[in-house]
């Protein structure tokens, strides 16, 4: 498979698929990450789902699904291992291993798809801010990224104004630092503590899967 692949960079905002498009490639991010998408006429898009170097971009190919099922952002710079779906589609019928893995994987990837949908429903923007910025701290590798206000609330789905006043309360409790769309992570198991449980039960979910 790695003969396969090329490295490639992940450009911040760049959309690497479309949904209901056939997939062309497949991402396997190595340093960046990204995120899955959902776009509803009239509203700004929804972030769903988050994918970093613990999984990959076209992964329900493995269910002999062929076309996008939501679109692809990237979310943090960094690279990835890209392949074309074709390559995979061949690699799935030489070996029975990675079709089990890549199912694995879907099982953690849909389990993220609705905690996060029901995390959207019932929780504080608080929270739901804290458990967001640990997962993304998880796939970025460093204490260190760039989100400015509307980027984090459209991926969250609120207002500019909720983020404002969340960020705040993080930083007031000397969680986080946030400077003009820069965000630092000052305490990691705080993080954690202010988060609601759908972060722990994600974590769970992979490291019985995947780990």
């Amino acid at each position: 498979m790695l003969e396969s692949c090329d490295v490639v960079n992940l450009d911040f905002g760049s959309i690497l698929c479309e949904p209901d498009q056939p997939f062309k490639h497949v991402y396997f991010p190595l340093t960046g990450f990204i995120s899955l998408v959902v776009a509803v006429k009239g509203h700004q898009p929804l972030e769903m789902g988050l994918i970093g170097n613990e999984g990959m971009l076209g992964v329900t190919l493995a269910l002999a699904v062929y076309n996008v099922p939501l679109r692809g952002v990237v979310q943090g710079s960094g690279t990835a291992l890209r392949m074309s779906a074709v390559q995979l589609r061949s690699a799935l019928r030489d070996s029975p291993i990675l079709v089990r893995r890549l199912h694995r994987y879907l099982y953690v990837l849909m389990a993220q798809l609705s905690q996060g949908a029901a995390c959207i429903h019932f929780h504080e923007v608080d929270a739901r801010l804290a458990r967001w910025l640990l997962m993304t701290h998880d796939r970025a590798h460093a204490d260190h990224f760039h989100l400015t206000h509307q980027f984090l609330a459209d991926m969250l789905g609120v207002q500019r104004s909720a983020i404002t006043i969340a960020a705040g309360a993080l930083q007031r409790s000397k969680l986080i630092e946030y400077t003009r769309g820069e965000i630092r992570i000052l305490d990691r198991s705080g993080l954690e503590a202010a988060s609601c449980e759908c972060y722990r039960a994600l974590v769970a979910d992979y490291a019985e899967q995947l780990d």
